[in-house]
């Protein structure tokens, strides 16, 4: 095959051609997601990735190399992280899609205000 007949597995899956992807392309899709649930939710809390890694009993380079999706940690590591960033994980896998959630925990939530300007906790 030259370049010109060539097709990016984008391009074939738009033109609704069957697309074979290996088991270690899946996994790096699964890698990549949870880095950037991680990365989103490190983030969203205004956390460096030092400041997670120390909440986490971890070493910065390894927040970088989860975000980054070069690699994928255990059940209990994950465990960790989801405390860390206080929320909770969902973990979603198809070979089709794959989804990792990070859903905050309510108590970090802002108070409602009130009409009179007092919050409801009040």
């Amino acid at each position: 095959m030259n370049h010109s007949e060539w097709k990016t597995r984008r391009t074939r899956k738009l033109l609704g051609e069957t697309v074979k992807e290996s088991a270690a392309y899946i996994e790096a899709g699964y890698a990549f997601a949870l880095g950037q649930a991680v990365h989103d939710r490190r983030t969203a809390l205004g956390l460096s990735q030092t400041e997670l890694a120390r909440r986490a009993e971890m070493t910065q380079p390894q927040i970088s190399n989860i975000e980054g999706g070069d690699s994928v940690p255990t059940l209990p590591l994950l465990t960790r992280l989801a405390k860390a960033l206080d929320a909770s994980l969902t973990i979603d896998l198809d070979r089709d899609t794959s989804a990792f959630t990070f859903t905050p925990h309510g108590r970090h939530q802002p108070e409602e205000a009130l009409p009179d300007g007092r919050d409801s906790a009040a």
